[in-house]
């Protein structure tokens, strides 16, 4: 029985050997017919180019974050009606109409995470067999429906359900979209590329206030949420319309490569576990047992891609530095306009901590970027870069709360969130390089997932019940704002940590699954249509 086992072994490695043979012939005929496409494309020049894939990413972020700034704003969020000495308000916005409690409103906050937090490492792992490209306009319909929803919602557990929703529908933008313009940014502007994009997230946050301030005051709070709607409408149909693009790390969905090393991929997995199986079988009993049935589906090469993740250290480290500097972004985004109008009596909160958060938000994140593209871009400088910038920006921050004049806390929050919305390339930078091209979409879920479920998720249902139990909207900040340090000294460790940029690491394993180095067709046709 051994020798025939032997035998079989030997007979199942020959086997994937030639897969592998196959795999490369094809490989080979796609290349070519690849070429030829490329040539015709440089004659008739595509519209579609990097920049405008930037510019058009960028406009779609911050729609998604316009909503998120809206929701808590004081024109939609609102406030419930109070009673005193008899005399009764009525509550304005959702929180007047619902009549919700701060924890319950910040649950819809958190609802919205949940869809977030569950279709992310969903969408990733489908990129493996569904155009990357194509899942972003699914998402992105999902989006759109699910915001008319919110705007149509009629009790605090509907409007839950559909910000679960919204959730989900930009899962798959948030996980696909940096590895896109990673790809095809230029190699010395990459963390710049990326600082424009990950700039609309302040911006975006900012804009929504303002936009929610506006909306409120002149029309209702619904109306928010159906022009949101219209927004998005023309980059829904441009998910769907636009020619699909490929990612780096990714054979192309349908070719004669992918679907040879779907099949490789599957039979070398199933091969490698038969015969782990088989050989602790012997040394145990002698017996050999019988091979498993294949393994070679999505939950596996989950499983196995997570296992990759997590044994990247620098990724790891760099998540939870970024959890605990999301714990307290988050915090802010949702109560910081409340928290304003109580602390310094702002009539105007929603205009000026939107002012504040579109100016710091541009400079911070852009000059973050840009910065670390000039010391030169690499892992090290990066966590250089965000260890120092967040302890600095913490006690700004820390300080301006401590101020009683309402002059002194706009001067000293304004440098605060400058320093600290200039992590935003960085952070992203690491995740995006600290692993193998492959992994970059999971990459960007999983960092995603755990921000959210550790970080934004949790802080402000949290702060709400911190201050519904001391009632102190200032020691509720200070309370906040110091986790900031947290992740300062966090991202520090980062810095000792060997930490090898893994854009260009293509391994053997990944060449089984399909890794075809990075096809950049047709956005750099800019090149040739110049």
């Amino acid at each position: 029985m051994g020798e025939e086992q032997e035998q079989e072994q030997v007979k199942a490695v020959e086997d994937s050997k030639d897969s592998s043979v196959e795999v490369e012939r094809a490989k080979t005929e796609e290349t070519q017919e690849n070429k030829m496409g490329i040539a015709d494309s440089v004659v008739r020049p595509s519209w579609f180019t990097p920049k405008r894939l930037l510019a058009i990413f960028c406009v779609i972020n911050l729609i998604n974050y316009l909503d998120r700034g809206a929701i808590a704003s004081n024109g939609v969020n609102g406030e419930r009606g109070t009673c005193k000495g008899g005399t009764c308000s009525d509550g304005s916005g959702i929180q007047g109409q619902f009549n919700l409690s701060n924890f319950q409103d910040g649950v819809l906050s958190s609802a919205f995470m949940v869809g977030l937090l569950v279709a992310s490492p969903i969408f990733a792992t489908l990129a493996k067999r569904v155009n990357p490209f194509r899942l972003i306009g699914v998402g992105l319909l999902i989006w759109t429906i699910a915001v008319v929803g919110c705007g149509c919602s009629w009790d605090f557990w509907s409007i839950s359900i559909f910000r679960m929703l919204v959730g989900v529908g930009e899962a798959s933008f948030v996980s696909l979209a940096a590895p896109f313009i990673d790809d095809n940014a230029p190699d010395s502007q990459r963390t710049a590329w990326l600082g424009f994009f990950y700039m609309c997230i302040p911006v975006g946050y900012a804009v929504g206030y303002i936009f929610g301030g506006l909306v409120g005051s002149h029309l209702a709070w619904r109306w928010a949420f159906f022009l949101e709607a219209i927004l998005m409408v023309p980059f829904v149909i441009f998910g769907f319309v636009m020619k699909p693009l490929q990612l780096k790390g990714f054979a192309p969905a349908g070719s004669k490569v992918s679907l040879l090393v779907e099949t490789a991929a599957a039979y070398v997995e199933e091969t490698e576990i038969a015969i782990t199986v088989n050989k602790k079988t012997d040394e145990k009993s002698g017996t050999p047992n019988e091979s498993p049935k294949s393994t070679g589906n999505e939950f596996t090469r989950f499983l196995s891609d997570m296992k990759s993740l997590l044994s990247e250290k620098v990724y790891v480290v760099n998540v939870l530095g970024y959890i605990a500097y999301n714990f307290v972004l988050g915090a802010y985004s949702y109560w910081g306009p409340k928290a304003g109008y109580n602390i310094y009596n702002m009539n105007n909160a929603d205009m000026v901590f939107g002012g504040i958060t579109v100016g710091c938000g541009l400079a911070g994140t852009i000059g973050g970027g840009l910065l670390l593209d000039y010391i030169n871009s690499t892992i090290s400088n990066a966590f250089k870069l965000l260890s120092l910038s967040t302890l600095l920006g913490a006690a700004f921050c820390f300080g301006a709360f401590c101020f009683k004049k309402e002059i002194f806390f706009l001067i000293f929050f304004a440098v605060g969130e400058l320093l600290v919305f200039a992590t935003q390339a960085p952070v992203n930078y690491v995740c995006l390089h600290s692993v193998k091209p492959s992994l970059r979409p999971l990459s960007m879920a999983m960092s995603t997932v755990s921000i959210h479920v550790f970080g934004d998720v949790p802080s402000s249902p949290l702060v709400g019940v911190l201050q519904d139990h001391i009632h102190n909207w200032r020691k509720t900040a200070l309370s906040l704002t110091s986790i900031l340090f947290l992740a300062a000294a966090i991202w520090l460790i980062g810095i000792f940590l060997h930490s090898p940029d893994k854009f260009n690491e293509v391994n053997e394993h990944d060449h089984i699954r399909g890794a075809n180095g990075q096809n950049k067709a047709p956005l750099l046709e800019e090149a040739s249509s110049a």
